[in-house]
């Protein structure tokens, strides 16, 4: 698979299709699912209401980044993630949805939240 389909892969994907990946990953690691939702909301400002309705709407990745707003801090987000680095993603979506997999990694991986969220 070429970079292009990668991204437009990433740009279809739904959020309510990962989001119970995301969730088992973090339960069977003793968070929670509001730590989920505290990581989710700091980086994209969407509330619990509005991360439940974007599961239900069955939106893209596309469209739920499009409807965030995206933390300041973000770009603080870097390191590997899936064999990428994020800093060298040069696709703004891509790297988006990457920096969410990699806050759930860090979350699942026992990291103190004040060091997850950035700044």
């Amino acid at each position: 698979m070429d970079m292009d389909q990668h991204h437009e892969r990433m740009a279809t994907m739904t959020f309510s299709s990962v989001y119970p990946h995301y969730l088992t990953k973090v339960e069977k690691k003793g968070r929670t699912k509001d730590e989920l939702h505290e990581v989710i909301t700091w980086l994209t400002g969407f509330s619990d209401t509005q991360i439940q309705k974007l599961i239900d709407e069955k939106v893209t990745f596309a469209t739920f980044f499009e409807q965030a707003t995206l933390n300041p801090n973000a770009h603080l987000i870097t390191g590997m993630i899936c064999g990428y680095r994020i800093e060298d993603i040069d696709n703004d979506l891509t790297r988006k949805v990457r920096y969410l997999d990699k806050l759930v990694d860090e979350l699942a991986k026992g990291r103190k939240m004040e060091k997850i969220l950035r700044g």
